[in-house]
């Protein structure tokens, strides 16, 4: 019995930590906050699918995973709403690398480790954790109360009803309080409260999160534009325009995004396709399109919108297969088809355009005439030219509901022209580094002296 108590232990101490690293993982988004929830001891929370790599949780994922979370957890819920909180706080103030002497978080770490299902999502949508306690008042069917730990220790609670206690956690620094002090101190509020709750011998479920991201880092372009010259105050900016998307019965399943789609017959005039293809109200069809879990393929039907062609289309048919090696899906580009009038003009793709399955590809400039991504191989397709700039696309593994890329997965290479200079240039030294030094070692002094009282001496020409 005491061997499983402490394997349970360390499974949920390595869950801690694994949530520490999922923090540090994850990319930082302004937009975002975490949220850690888990139930007291003889209990278990639903298990949830790890999100992927740079995955934001939705409103409407966070409404579907409470909904089957409270149907068997404890119906007296814990929330501890901070004003602000960022997956930041705990990678710099937690107990991370064995440093639990420091953690800013000891009773947040004991109660997860005696939790035997505790649930972490480093990104929580702003708006999803702004919405938590009008979620948990529909789905308990009670207001909210707010306590201290002082007015808990008078109240009396039934397991049987529902009851939603709401702890407001506040996060301000000032000049007598750090950061790690105010979370410190929120986390003692945290220990008294839970304290109260075993004493009285109450289940319940508990849920950490804040109303607001505690870092907000400006976006790079809104930086330049704020440090750099000087700008008009009623100068119009260009509206992003949606992606392309896809849409079957059960939701979205292709994505498409470009900043310019340009085709050139015969080094004629470009043609950009953009304009038809993302600006609302467009002439494009998709009429053709499919996917399934193996194969995508996207039609973009212009039918005679593109001048002196009575008939335009281009295809883009991916494939995702398992690779052992990686011990991952990935998914490639297969070919792009570019269908004029009669003929057909077919490139391949896969050598350099590929994902993994659950990421988006993205390239600044995907062309077949410059560091080609597009290789032709038909005859006819060495007549065109194809420049899409700023490209981007996705065949699989699209979330429902959510008009957003996955993390994309860019075609830059690592070895860059810096690099290799870098690599050159420091071989070129550590070469002459070397030759000198064998010189130096070559080096011999004078071990004979010549007597002047004495016979001369003669030294061979061999030594």
């Amino acid at each position: 019995m005491a061997g499983s108590e402490s394997l349970s232990k360390l499974r949920t101490i390595m869950a801690f930590i694994a949530l520490l690293f999922a923090m540090l993982s994850t990319g930082h988004c302004s937009s975002q906050v975490p949220l850690v929830m888990w139930s007291s001891e003889g209990y278990t929370l639903p298990p949830m699918a790890s999100p992927a790599a740079g995955h934001i949780i939705s409103n409407d994922q966070l409404v579907s995973y409470l909904n089957s979370a409270l149907g068997s957890a404890p119906h007296n819920v814990l929330l501890f709403l901070q004003d602000k909180l960022s997956k930041d706080d705990f990678t710099r103030y937690g107990g991370v690398f064995g440093n639990n002497h420091e953690s800013a978080f000891p009773n947040l770490e004991s109660a997860l480790q005696s939790s035997s299902s505790p649930l972490v999502l480093p990104a929580l949508s702003w708006l999803g954790a702004s919405a938590v306690p009008g979620l948990l008042q529909e789905k308990l069917g009670v207001s909210p109360l707010s306590v201290d730990p002082d007015t808990l220790a008078h109240l009396r609670l039934n397991a049987s009803d529902n009851t939603l206690l709401l702890i407001i956690l506040p996060y301000s620094t000032g000049a007598y309080l750090s950061c790690k002090e105010v979370l410190r101190s929120n986390d003692e509020v945290i220990g008294k409260v839970l304290s109260i709750m075993k004493a009285q011998g109450v289940p319940y479920t508990a849920i950490y999160t804040g109303l607001k991201p505690s870092r907000v880092i400006e976006e790079p372009s809104m930086v330049g534009q704020s440090s750099m010259g000087r700008s008009l105050l009623q100068a119009v900016v260009d509206e992003v325009k949606p992606p392309l998307m896809f849409n079957t019965t059960s939701g979205p399943c292709i994505m498409l995004w470009a900043q310019n789609l340009n085709v050139s017959f015969n080094n004629l005039e470009w043609i950009d396709l953009g304009p038809l293809t993302f600006a609302p109200g467009g002439s494009v069809s998709t009429a053709g399109s499919f996917c399934n879990e193996t194969n995508s393929r996207l039609v973009l039907d212009y039918g005679s919108s593109v001048p002196t062609y009575n008939l335009f289309r281009l295809i883009f048919s991916m494939s995702q297969r398992r690779y052992p090696v990686s011990a991952r899906n990935w998914f490639t580009l297969d070919t792009v088809e570019l269908l004029f009038n009669a003929d057909t003009a077919i490139y391949n793709g896969s050598r350099g355009i590929y994902a993994p399955a659950e990421y988006s590809f993205h390239c600044q400039n995907v062309n077949n005439f410059r560091n080609a991504l597009l290789v032709p191989r038909t005859p006819n397709a060495t007549q065109w030219r194809i420049l899409f700039t700023d490209f981007q696309i996705q065949g699989f593994s699209i979330l429902n509901r959510t008009t957003d890329f996955s993390y994309a997965s860019d075609c830059a290479g690592f070895f860059t022209p810096g690099i290799w200079m870098g690599l050159i240039t420091s071989l070129l030294m550590l070469l002459i580094l070397t030759y000198g030094m064998h010189m130096i070692m070559q080096l011999r002094s004078m071990d004979r002296f010549d007597d002047p009282k004495g016979p001369s001496i003669s030294v061979p020409q061999s030594e």
